[in-house]
C-alpha cells in the first residue's frame, strides 16, 4: 500500500514537512501550492530534497475553477494551467489536482465541462502531466462524484480522470456503492479524511473539522474497500484540513498520520475476503478485559496513602527494590510511585491493563509504532509492557490472572492483611487530554486495544464546557473517559488542566461513604441546591433525599437503572470516585459533573 499525506495537513514550512513525513515513513507527499509559493527553495531544490528523502512527489493541488465557464474565461484557465504544467515539470510531478468551479462557473452543462477539461487534457498532455477531476461538496454545480465521472466520461481523454476525496463524498451523504462502476484506470487519485458528523455549512466543515482515519464518524473501511475493489493501485493520501494539527508538531503529527493509514489498511484488509496482497493486516488485537492497576506518582504520597486507609484500602507493602507502594480494595489496585518524581504533586502516571494475549498487543503497538514505556526489571520480576499514550499517561498491559492476584503482586513486601470491602475494582478512568491530543489518544485507544467510542457530550463548568468522549472496550470492562479542558483553563496550565481522576465501583456505595467518615473522612461537598433539584428530577423518597445529602452522594438514573457516587477532594492532580451501578445503568452521572467542577473550584 503506497502512502502519501498532503503538507497542507502539518505545520511548517515545506522543507520541514517533507522532513517530518519521510520520518514517519510516508512514501510520498501531495504538493499544497501555498506550501511551494512561500519556500524559499526553488522547484528544483524542492524536488531534489524530496527524492534525497526517499518521498515521491504525487500530486501538485489545487488548480481552481478550470470548467463551467466562457470562452474568455477559461482562455484565461489555458493561460493559467499552462504556467502551472510548467512549474510542475519543474518538480517533476506529473498529476495535478482539478477541483469542481466553485467561483466563476457561470454554464451548467455537462458537454461544456467535459469539453473544456478535453481541452485542458490535451494541454496537459504535451507535458506530460494528466489531470485528476474532483467534485468538490461545495461545487457551484458538480458537488457529486458520479457527476464528476459521468463529465470525465464525455472528456474521453487519456489525460483526465477523477479524484475520489472521501470527504466530499462521505460528508454530503452519497452513496459509495457506485464507485465501482469507475474503471480502476480511470480513477487517478484517492484522497482521504474523516470528520465528526457536525450540523453546520459543508466548507466550514472541511476546513476546520477533518480528522485521520479511525477518528471521526465516516465508514472509511467501506470507502476504502470500494476503490481496491474497483481496481485502484495508486497512492492512499491523507489530506486533512484541521486547526489543531497544522499548530502542532510537524513530526508528531506525521506519526500520528501514518499510524492512521496503517490502521485503516489493517481494517480494509480484514474487510475484504480478497485483499489485495499489498494490504497488510495487524497483528490481532487482544481487547483489555479490566483494569489492572492505576498508578499515582508523586515525590510524597502520603497525603494519597490516607486517603486511601480511609477509604479501606488495604496497604500491602513496599516493593522490594523501588520507592513504590501498593493499595488494594477487591480487584482495584493502586499503585504509589516515588521514584524520579522530585518537585510532583501527586498526578495519575500510569494506568495498567489486563488482556488475555499480552505477546499480541505487544506485536501491534510496535506495528503501529508507537513509542514505548521503559521501566527497569530485576531478574526476579515480572516484565510488563507498556506505551506511552499521546498526553504523557504511561499504559501497561499485563496477562489477566485466571484468578487471584496478578503475579506481579508478589514483589510487594510486609503488607497487612486484606479488609473487608464493598469496593471491587475499577470502574473507569478519567483522563485530561492536552487541547491538542484528544483526538490522536482516541486512535492509541482505538487501534492499539480496538476499544470503541461509547458516547460523545460537553459539561458544563464554572469556566467553559469540558469535551468529554468516553472509549469503552468491548464487554465494557475497560472504560476510559477523555476530556478536554476550556481554552481558558488550558491555558493557565499549558495542556492539561483538569485533574485526572479514577472511579471504584463499589457493591454499596453507601456503606463505603458512611465506612469512610467514621475514619475520618471528608468528601468532597455537595450544595444543598443540588439535592433539591434531585427531590424535584427523581420520584425518591424525602428519606433517600436525605440519605444522599447526608453522605454527599450525587445520584442519577435512567431507564436502564440508576447511579450513586461520592468524590474525595483532589490531592495534587488526582481525585476518586467511588460508584455504585444499580442494573444496567451505563452512565456516569454526567448531571452531577457540572457541580461537582464548581465544587472543585471553590476549592
Amino acid at each position: 500500500m503506497k502512502t502519501s499525506m498532503a503538507t497542507v495537513c502539518i505545520s511548517g514550512t515545506l522543507a520541514d514537512k517533507l522532513h517530518a513525513c519521510a520520518e514517519a515513513g510516508f512514501d510520498g507527499v501531495e504538493i499544497f501550492e501555498p506550501d511551494l509559493l512561500a519556500a524559499p527553495e526553488s522547484p528544483e531544490e524542492i524536488a531534489a530534497l524530496a527524492g534525497r528523502l526517499g518521498l515521491s512527489l504525487d500530486l501538485y493541488q489545487p488548480m481552481r475553477d478550470v470548467e463551467g465557464v466562457d470562452d474568455e474565461a477559461f482562455a484565461a484557465v489555458l493561460r493559467r494551467a499552462d504556467a502551472k504544467f510548467r512549474l510542475m515539470r519543474r518538480l517533476g510531478i506529473d498529476l495535478v489536482l482539478c477541483c469542481s468551479n466553485v467561483a466563476t462557473a457561470t454554464i451548467d452543462d455537462d458537454t461544456v465541462s467535459a469539453d473544456q477539461l478535453r481541452r485542458l487534457g490535451d494541454l496537459a498532455a504535451g507535458y506530460g502531466i494528466r489531470i485528476a477531476f474532483e467534485a468538490l461538496a461545495w461545487g457551484r454545480f458538480i458537488d457529486d462524484y458520479r457527476r464528476a465521472w459521468r463529465i470525465v466520461e464525455l472528456a474521453d481523454h487519456p489525460a483526465v480522470g477523477v479524484c475520489l476525496d472521501s470527504f466530499h463524498i462521505l460528508s454530503r451523504g452519497h452513496d459509495p456503492a457506485d464507485i465501482g462502476g469507475i474503471p480502476g484506470e480511470k480513477i487517478f487519485f484517492v484522497q482521504l479524511a474523516d470528520a465528526p458528523r457536525l450540523s453546520m455549512d459543508v466548507l466550514s466543515w472541511s476546513r476546520h473539522h477533518r480528522l485521520f482515519p479511525g477518528e471521526g464518524d465516516f465508514d472509511l473501511t467501506d470507502f476504502t474497500a470500494r476503490i481496491v475493489d474497483a481496481g485502484y493501485t495508486g497512492p492512499w493520501s491523507l489530506e486533512v484540513f484541521n486547526d489543531t494539527f497544522r499548530q502542532t508538531d510537524a513530526r508528531r503529527t506525521a506519526r500520528h498520520a501514518r499510524r492512521s493509514l496503517r490502521w485503516l489498511e489493517d481494517t480494509v484488509s480484514r474487510a475484504m475476503p480478497d485483499a489485495p496482497a499489498e494490504l497488510e493486516m495487524l497483528p490481532d488485537s487482544a481487547a483489555p478485559s479490566a483494569v489492572d492497576f492505576v498508578e499515582v506518582k508523586a515525590e510524597d504520597t502520603s497525603g494519597v496513602e490516607e486517603l486511601l486507609g480511609q477509604l479501606g484500602f488495604t496497604s500491602r507493602g513496599r516493593h522490594r527494590t523501588k520507592p513504590v507502594a501498593l493499595w488494594t480494595a477487591g480487584k482495584a489496585r493502586v499503585v504509589l510511585n516515588e521514584q524520579h518524581a522530585r518537585g510532583w504533586d501527586p498526578r495519575l502516571a500510569a494506568i495498567g491493563l489486563e488482556v488475555d494475549d499480552v505477546e499480541a498487543v505487544d506485536l501491534r503497538m510496535r506495528e503501529l509504532g508507537v513509542p514505548r514505556a521503559y521501566r527497569r526489571t530485576y531478574a526476579a520480576e515480572e516484565r510488563l509492557d507498556g506505551a506511552i499514550a499521546p498526553d504523557g499517561t504511561e499504559v501497561y498491559w499485563a496477562q489477566a490472572a485466571d484468578e487471584g492476584d496478578p503475579a506481579w503482586v508478589r514483589e510487594f513486601e510486609h503488607g497487612e492483611t486484606e479488609l473487608a470491602t464493598e469496593i471491587t475494582g475499577v470502574d473507569h478512568v478519567s483522563l485530561s487530554q492536552p487541547w491538542d491530543a484528544v483526538e490522536e489518544a482516541t486512535l492509541f485507544y482505538t487501534a492499539g486495544f480496538a476499544l470503541r467510542v461509547d458516547s460523545s457530550t460537553d459539561v458544563p463548568g464554572p469556566q467553559g464546557l469540558v469535551a468529554s468522549r468516553v472509549l469503552v472496550a468491548p464487554g465494557g470492562g475497560v472504560r476510559l473517559p477523555l476530556n478536554v479542558a476550556p481554552p481558558i483553563l488550558a491555558a493557565e496550565r499549558a495542556g492539561v488542566a483538569l485533574p485526572q481522576h479514577v472511579a471504584f465501583v463499589c457493591a454499596d456505595v453507601r456503606a463505603v461513604a458512611r465506612a469512610a467518615r467514621e475514619r475520618g473522612f471528608a468528601p468532597l461537598e455537595m450544595p444543598a441546591n443540588y439535592y433539591d433539584d434531585i427531590a424535584a428530577r427523581f420520584a425518591l423518597s424525602e428519606a433517600d433525599v436525605d440519605e444522599l445529602r447526608d453522605l454527599h452522594l450525587g445520584y442519577d438514573q435512567d431507564a436502564a437503572g440508576e447511579y450513586l457516587h461520592f468524590y474525595t477532594r483532589t490531592i495534587g492532580e488526582v481525585f476518586f470516585e467511588f460508584v455504585e451501578r444499580v442494573d444496567a445503568y451505563a452512565g456516569f452521572g454526567a448531571g452531577t459533573a457540572p457541580v461537582r467542577l464548581t465544587a472543585q473550584g471553590r476549592r
